[in-house]
This record gives C-alpha cells, structure tokens and sequence, in this order.
C-alpha cells in the first residue's frame, strides 16, 4: 500500500524527574530532508536519531523537535531559572571598590548557565539518555507512519479513481477513432466529385485511395491508445504494489501525458480533441497526487 509524505506522530516519557516530549511532523518533498532540533545537552545524539530515520523514511521533509523539561517546569539543556536567580542575588552583595559601578549582565549569566548544562555526560548517562530517545523515536515514528498510511489509503482512491475516468475516455476516443477516417474519405470524394464536375480536373480512384490511405496512416493512434492503457494498468499495479512507489508514479504520469500529447498532435477531430484535453487534465491531477507519495 502507498503512503503518504504528509503526516504527524509524537510520543511522550517520563523519567527520573524529566518530562520527553517528541514530535516528529512530515510534508512533502522529493528527496529526504532531515530537520533534528534537540537540547543543547542531548546534541550528541543527533547522528543516532538521524540513522534511526533514513531506516524506517524514505522520503519527505522531517520536521524531528524533542522538548525535555524537569518536573519544576525548566528547560533541559537550558537554563534554571531559580539558579539564575541566586547568582543575582549574590552578585548583588559583592562589594565593589570604591567610585566603582558595574551592572548585571543578565544575557552573560545565562550563557554560562546554558554551557555548564551542556557538559559532556558520562558514558553510562549518555547510553540511559539514547535508549530513552531511542525508544521515543521509534514511538513517534510508528504513530507518524501509521498516519501517512491511512492518508495513503485515501491517495490510492483518488488515484484509482482518475485511472478510471481515464480509461472511460480513452474508450470514447478509440470508438471515433475509426470513423475520422471514414468521413475525411467522403469529405474527400466529395469535394473532388464537385471539382470534376466542374472540368476542372479528374483524378484515379487509386489516387484518391493513395491520399485517404496517407491521412489514415498519418492520424493513426491506436499504438498510443494501446500505450496509455498499458501505463494506467502499471501505474494501479504500482499503487497497489506496496511503499516507496512515488518516483516510479511520477514516471508514469510523465509518460502518460506524452502519449495523450502525441494523440492530440495526431488528431485532427473536434470530438477526439475535447476528450483529449480531459485525459491531460485528469493526469495533471494524477501528478499533483504522486506529488504526496512516498
């Protein structure tokens, strides 16, 4: 079953007085982009988080935001509030020289609590703190690939659904098909009866024949009629063949619209023009669709 790019997972731990929150948000893209934003003290972590990922994600951008808070509601890998508050409070009574003024740097102090939260951890605290990511990510990634499928199901309808009306157009072209060329032969042998009836000139039967036999062979589409049957057969087979079909339904979009191109190049037929135009726009529908495949 095809997924969809777009979708949402988050996961939730708490753990020795510090509350995970994770959410990992996808929307479409061609390639796989990764977006990791993690406290300043878990940046070590951010290569393992990546690897786990690529290994269940194909594509699509990742929005990946892991928020860690104490039970007192301070930011992990920030700054405590209450800390910076002690320091001003003994800075205020430190006794300067005298015709000495000096002020708090507030920005300063927080910038050196902010680097003495973010010290190397120790091997056994840095293997707790991964297995702790690890499990969320791994939460999060099934709920987000769980929604991706069930917007899949709906993408595999839709596509399903135009591949239909497709088909039901391409059999009232192949059903006019034939008859262009009967009515440009009387269109022909009219006009040249009227000509000659005139004197103007005579013409052989062979040569009229020669003429009618050119215009056939010239606006002959049943091998692109017979193409696009077959790439709408293998694209509904790609979407419900299984995952990471995106690039191989955009290929097939591409190839069904340079057939309808090439029919409409061919005819020379109000009926079988119109309906063409309605093939292009309902694969242009097709490849706004596959844009959100994985």
């Amino acid at each position: 079953m095809i997924l969809s790019m777009t979708g949402y997972g988050s996961a939730e731990h708490v753990e020795n007085g510090l509350s995970y929150v994770l959410g990992i948000r996808s929307v479409n893209n061609r390639y796989l982009k990764l977006s990791v934003k993690l406290p300043e003290r878990l940046q070590s972590l951010e290569a393992d988080v990546e690897k786990q990922l690529r290994e269940r994600l194909a594509r699509g951008t990742i929005s990946y935001t892991l928020r860690v808070r104490s039970e007192s509601g301070t930011d992990f890998g920030g700054f405590d509030v209450a800390a910076l508050q002690k320091y001003v409070d003994r800075l205020g009574h430190v006794r300067m020289p005298a015709g000495v003024q000096a002020t708090i740097d507030l920005a300063a102090l927080v910038e050196l609590l902010a680097v003495g939260d973010a010290l190397e951890p120790d091997e056994e605290t840095r293997k707790r703190e991964l297995k702790t990511v690890s499990d969320l990510t791994a939460r999060a990634l099934t709920a987000l690939i769980e929604m991706r499928r069930e917007e899949g199901q709906a993408l595999r309808r839709d596509l399903h659904e135009s591949c239909g009306a497709i088909r039901q157009l391409l059999k009232a072209v192949a059903a006019r098909a034939p008859s262009v060329v009967e009515e440009y032969h009387e269109r022909l042998r009219s006009r040249v009866a009227q000509l000659m009836a005139m004197g103007k000139f005579e013409l052989e039967a062979d040569a009229l024949a020669r003429e009618v036999a050119i215009y056939a062979e010239r606006c002959d589409i049943h091998e692109e009629l017979s193409r696009l049957g077959s790439h709408l057969d293998q694209f509904e087979q790609v979407c419900d063949r299984g995952e990471q079909a995106g690039r191989t339904l955009d290929f097939l979009t591409q190839e069904l619209l340079r057939e309808a191109n090439t029919i409409a190049s061919k005819s020379n037929d109000a009926l079988i023009t119109r309906n063409v135009v309605e093939i292009k726009g309902r694969i242009d529908r097709l490849k706004e669709q596959v844009q959100n495949v994985e």
